[in-house]
């Protein structure tokens, strides 16, 4: 078969297997889950070593550090990966849940349903604990998965695949439940954005440049967010102190990821006192600086920013800051520049966090946190299938229940429409 062929019988597939699945039993979801977990854990050596010659080949491509440090799986990273398919385990399943329940007067019962979508491929780059996160996450939702990863991960992705399916299999996981598309010819992912007939719901995973490409080109719906320029606005009733722990947080602890800030923004009658010791915290980290001319004059060392800068998503040791006269001039920057990510404001002000938090149009909105704690572990779902800054099905991290939809079923006694 050619790739387009290979492709609809993928689709085919996973889309008979979705109907055994959106009745399986929880614990017996949870028993092959568990016998995931397990399998990982016991090839951990190999798919280390998987991941050995992907990051070799990944250097000699010229990865850049931040995709480099996606692409990584040490010891502490897959043991996560396990951990975050255990709390998956542990979660209720949203499938069958009651969202409402309705007696007309006419006696009809009408419930309102939690269902799966059907069936969702995942089309991402780099991060090999997606084939994972992704994998059990539809599982448990009751979906069948085709999975697509980028060619820089493909040894990682084959070897956590085979292990789920092979231990899947043995605890009763149905045939073609959860598949790997195992060509990296861009023509698989060309032929699965074509399959509105067999898959429900795509999600990309990855650079601005797949994102856009997926969304463009795909003929079934796409749950997306195109790159996260996040900010921190530091209020003029900020605790200073608090600001500068927050900000170096959001901008260091992992520079290279969608959550990380991009832009900062101070007030004007804290940033004589607040940026020197913030660029000094900054730049001993290796934070490269791009400021405005405002903050150029406070920070002699930083770089003149462009206007490009504001909008960029450096996914790097490099940040860009700006000097704004009130809130309201830091809420229009945001709503100007920003992704409707993560977005953040820093103060003690009551009134003033209310009118950011409400007039910020953002999937997630902090006050006085790190934007950094924009992830599905940290909202308590376990592991996430991605982050969605649209409006419609979902938005922010999606777990679980995003990965599930409603039907209406109503139940009579006979009744006829008059």
């Amino acid at each position: 078969m050619n790739i387009p062929e290979q492709i609809l019988e993928m689709g085919r597939r996973a889309h008979r297997a979705a109907r055994t699945l959106a009745t399986l039993p929880s614990n017996s979801k949870n028993r092959i889950l568990t016998a995931m977990a397990d399998a990982i854990t016991k090839d951990g050596d190999a798919i280390i070593a998987a991941n050995t010659r992907d990051m070799t080949a990944g250097k000699a491509a010229g990865l850049s550090g931040a995709l480099l440090d996606r692409l990584l799986l040490d010891s502490a990273r897959l043991g996560a990966l396990t951990e975050g398919l255990d709390r998956i385990v542990q979660l209720p399943d949203p499938v069958g849940e009651q969202l409402g329940c309705t007696k007309r007067p006419n006696g009809l019962l009408i419930r309102k349903v939690r269902v799966p979508l059907g069936v969702v491929a995942v089309i991402y780059e780099s991060r090999p604990n997606v084939t994972a996160d992704a994998a059990a996450l539809c599982f448990k939702a009751g979906n069948a998965v085709i999975l697509r990863g980028g060619t820089e991960a493909h040894a990682t992705n084959t070897a956590i695949w085979e292990a789920m399916v092979r231990a899947g299999t043995t605890a009763g996981l149905p045939p073609d439940a959860i598949q790997l598309v195992p060509t990296t010819d861009r023509a698989a992912v060309v032929a699965l954005l074509e399959l509105d007939e067999h898959i429900d719901l795509i999600i990309p995973r990855g650079g601005e440049s797949l994102i856009r490409t997926v969304a463009e080109r795909s003929k079934v719906p796409v749950l997306k967010h195109y790159k996260g320029v996040c900010h921190v606005y530091v209020d003029r009733d900020a605790d200073l102190e608090m600001a500068r722990n927050i900000i170096v947080n959001a901008k260091c602890q992992r520079p290279g990821v969608c959550n990380a800030m991009e832009t900062l923004l101070v007030h004007e009658e804290v940033a004589p006192r607040f940026l020197p010791r913030a660029g000094e915290a900054l730049q001993s980290r290796g934070v490269e600086i791009r400021g405005d001319e405002r903050t150029c004059r406070i920070l002699t060392d930083a770089k003149r920013a462009t206007k490009a800068d504001w909008s960029q998503e450096y996914l790097d040791l490099i940040l860009s800051v700006g000097i704004v006269t009130s809130l309201d001039a830091a809420i229009d920057h945001i709503e100007r520049y920003g992704t409707h990510h993560s977005d953040v404001i820093v103060t003690d002000d009551e009134e003033a966090a209310r009118r950011f938090t409400d007039q910020v149009n953002s999937a997630t909105v902090y006050v006085n946190a790190s934007s950094r704690f924009t992830d599905g572990v940290e909202f308590g779902m376990g592991a996430e299938i991605g982050i969605s800054t649209g409006k419609l099905h979902a938005r922010g991290p999606c777990g679980l229940p995003e990965l599930t939809t409603y039907k209406y079923v109503i139940v009579g006694s006979g009744q006829v429409r008059q």
